[in-house]
């Protein structure tokens, strides 16, 4: 698989991997090893990525790494689209999201862009995505993903900032887009 180091804030770690060969979940582990391995100094053979288990139908679970039994004080979030993923790591604290995508795409998720975004330039497709996943990853950053709709999500007129309005926080947006393929992180630091 090849991968790349994103470009991020202190305190957060993000790869951006493409590989049509291997399976999403692959992938996800793979770049959540690299990370961790070059963030704790240790060897990526040593870790385990695993996920949680789901505590109800529809939840979205997380990745988790350990070392032998210890747990890895790290977040880890992952956005996949098509053949690529992106993974990030934080300290914990940290709230994050990313959104992935590539300037391509399919008539369902450009319907639901345009119903979600409230542009007066919907019809410019590289305004639309670039909003749409400030959006997307406002709502991972959040925590309540899906279950927040895209348009209760606020952005300032520069896209370099979001929130949702029934919480008191406000992430910073970057854009992290690399080798066609549009990603996009919300973050808030812990204070």
């Amino acid at each position: 698989m090849e991968s790349v180091l994103l470009d991020t804030p202190q305190g957060i770690g993000a790869r951006l991997g493409w590989d049509p060969k291997m399976s999403e979940h692959d992938r996800k582990r793979v770049l959540a090893k690299q990370l961790i391995s070059s963030q704790l100094g240790v060897e990526e053979k040593s870790i385990v990525i695993e996920r949680e288990a789901p505590a109800q139908f529809g939840f979205h679970t997380q990745l988790f790494a350990r070392i032998g039994e210890d747990p890895v004080p790290l977040l880890i979030r992952t956005a996949s689209f098509r053949a690529a993923t992106v993974c990030a790591v934080a300290t914990p604290g940290t709230q994050f999201g990313l959104d992935l995508r590539d300037m391509h795409p399919d008539d369902v998720t450009l319907g639901d862009m345009k119903r979600g975004s409230h542009l007066f330039e919907e019809d410019n497709l590289l305004t639309l995505t670039s909003h749409w996943t400030r959006v997307q990853a406002v709502r991972e950053a959040d925590g309540r993903g899906q279950r927040v709709k895209p348009d209760y999500v606020r952005l300032d007129t520069n896209l370099a900032k979001g929130w949702i309005p029934d919480r008191p926080v406000f992430y910073k947006i970057l854009d992290l887009s690399r080798d066609g393929w549009v990603v996009t992180m919300a973050y808030h630091l812990p204070e």
